[in-house]
């Protein structure tokens, strides 16, 4: 059964993520979330919470599951004998920086591919950080967002 990995800091995890997750639960035989532990962001949910959100809406997607990691993410692909990594990309204006790193990637772990899935296009536009500012700034964010992460942020802003 191959594994991909499907890392980012899900700092919310979005249903432009959600859509990339179910279709690399399609083409793999296991899926394993990779919640980046990045100490050179600011996140607004702390590792477990962003895992704790991510799990909750797994139902339907027996193969998939959701862990935390820091360091160098081929690392982590290496020692969970991954065979490839899969990123999405919405945007034109995400394929230059993901071109890169897939070649870095590449160059330090020859052996696990980088895949690129097209969310919905739909989701096109939408990311953590404007979810986070729609929600910092009292806007609805529950036709970018999972229900749950809906509520969490609702909670991580009230009373501000």
């Amino acid at each position: 059964m191959k594994l991909c990995i499907y890392p980012g800091t899900f700092d919310p995890f979005t249903n432009g993520h959600l859509d990339v997750l179910q279709r690399a639960a399609r083409l793999f035989g296991h899926v394993r979330v990779a919640v980046a532990v990045d100490s050179t962001k600011k996140a607004l949910f702390t590792p477990e919470q962003r895992v704790a959100l991510i799990q909750a809406n797994l139902r339907g997607l027996p193969n998939v599951d959701v862990v935390s990691f820091d360091g160098l993410l081929v690392e982590f692909a290496r020692r969970q004998k991954a065979h490839a990594i899969i990123r999405g990309l919405r945007a034109l204006s995400d394929f230059e920086f993901e071109f890169n790193m897939a070649l870095m990637n590449r160059h330090l772990e020859p052996r696990v591919e980088t895949i690129f899935v097209m969310p919905n296009e739909s989701y096109s536009y939408t990311s953590s950080s404007l979810v986070k500012q729609i929600a910092k700034l009292g806007g609805d964010v529950s036709k970018f967002v999972p229900r749950n992460v809906a509520q969490a942020l609702k909670r991580a802003h009230a009373g501000q």
